[in-house]
């Protein structure tokens, strides 16, 4: 039996549709998987107290009872702890990364939190970075449902001397959204159509880890950051990559975007934790390639 079904990780995932990660292809993740099999840990405790039941004080019946009761308690003692993971989306999160140039010189940093609340999610991210004569001092917030479909989206940037604020509002019965550049005045509004379940880009970031923890690839989709761009997710396989000067096992994917003026790829390595939080991300560009690192 397979260790993923041996946890139940695979049965676990919900109905929405997207691309199976076949078992060949996460045999690594499911063996190292952590964070949604708690009672091994109990299975092993079992082992254990069987192994000293030989020693324990008392009659043959009292022998075989009180290993079994101290089980339970324990058992009980650890549900609570077992279950609360932590990190979206499980609970609220605040990640926090350094940018960083090719030589590993810091440009900057970068924050992305997610805030739960009555039926649906706040995310926020901010990036704070410069080169000489140059500063980068981007915010977003974007606001989506439980079923992790956007609601609306803000970004407030600042590129130097020139600065810019627009809102997207998604309406998702009526299958369309709005943009109204609110900075600087006069920007003007447009509507255009979306799909069912509109993505915005934050909202992408935070659906394809859920769906990583489900074993499943985020299908490829449109996604909405002021234009409409086409995003796939490739799976390469397990990495490993140093961060914070410690070395992590990683799934790698491969991140392709196409949109009305621009065709990229960048790279994400997530952490094999029930959250599959973004452990590093490298964007390369035409002086090299720079990266965001967790910092833990």
């Amino acid at each position: 039996m397979r260790n993923c079904e041996k946890i139940g990780w695979q049965a676990k995932a919900p109905a929405p549709q997207g691309k199976v990660i076949q078992h060949s292809q996460i045999s690594a993740a499911c063996d190292d998987f952590v964070g949604r099999a708690p009672w091994p840990a109990v299975g092993a405790l079992v082992d254990r107290l069987d192994h000293r039941k030989s020693r324990t004080r008392g009659s043959g019946a009292d022998g075989g009872v009180r290993p079994t009761f101290v089980v339970v308690l324990v058992a009980l003692a650890l549900a609570p702890v077992a279950f609360a993971q932590t990190g979206f989306p499980f609970q609220d999160e605040s990640l926090h990364y350094n940018v960083n140039w090719p030589s590993g010189l810091s440009l900057g940093e970068a924050t992305f939190t997610a805030h739960h609340k009555a039926g649906g999610w706040d995310l926020t991210m901010t990036l704070d970075s410069a080169i000489p004569g140059f500063a980068v001092k981007d915010k977003v917030w974007s606001a989506m449902t439980d079923d992790l479909c956007s609601t609306e989206l803000t970004r407030d940037v600042s590129h130097g001397d020139k600065k810019t604020r627009e809102k997207t509002t998604f309406d998702q019965s009526k299958g369309e959204a709005t943009r109204n550049t609110v900075f600087p005045a006069g920007g003007g509004t447009s509507t255009f159509s979306t799909p069912g379940c509109p993505r915005d880009a934050m909202a992408f970031l935070y659906f394809a880890r859920r769906e990583l923890g489900q074993g499943r690839v985020a299908p490829a989709q449109q996604v909405f950051f002021g234009a409409a761009y086409s995003v796939r997710m490739d799976y390469t396989g397990a990495q490993t990559v140093t961060v914070s000067d410690k070395p992590s096992v990683t799934d790698h994917l491969v991140v392709h975007v196409k949109g009305p003026k621009s065709d990229f790829s960048f790279e994400m390595f997530y952490a094999r934790d029930a959250a599959r939080t973004p452990l590093l991300i490298r964007v390369p560009l035409s002086v090299g390639t720079f990266s965001m690192e967790l910092v833990r």
